[in-house]
């Protein structure tokens, strides 16, 4: 079962990767994108500009969110791979599920909150998710 699962998975993220022109084409997945390659280069300030306001007033300075994603989500702030899986609509926003697999080859999911406001798509929350169960 656990195999079967696995290859499930597995054929959903190839399926929902696409090529780089299906990329461009989605906002959500560029901006969950952009802020991980902020992260990746410690450029808290342009991570943090991603963020929606509510983000930004409870920690108030990039640096403090960069520590708290240093801290809390390391494997967003130095990941190994990192596989856009499905979006679901929920109320106003959307949750974009994220895997990535972090430096040390575990695979983590994360439901990134979505919200539209004036300044386009911005990231209001991050939520890891139960990770499927690998092995025989």
């Amino acid at each position: 079962m656990r195999q079967t699962l696995l290859a499930l998975i597995l054929s959903l993220c190839v399926g929902s990767v696409g090529s780089a022109a299906h990329a461009q084409d989605n906002p959500v997945e560029d901006i969950i994108n952009d802020q991980i390659t902020a992260f990746m280069a410690d450029d808290f300030d342009a991570a943090f500009s991603y963020a929606s306001p509510t983000i930004k007033r409870l920690f108030g300075s990039p640096e403090r969110f960069g520590q708290m994603v240093i801290d809390g989500y390391p494997m967003v702030h130095r990941p190994a791979e990192v596989t856009m899986l499905g979006q679901q609509a929920m109320g106003a926003g959307v949750v974009q599920r994220v895997m990535i697999r972090d430096q040390g080859g575990r695979l983590h999911m994360l439901g990134y909150q979505m919200i539209e406001t004036d300044d386009g798509w911005q990231i209001n929350g991050v939520q890891l998710l139960r990770a499927p169960e690998v092995g025989a």
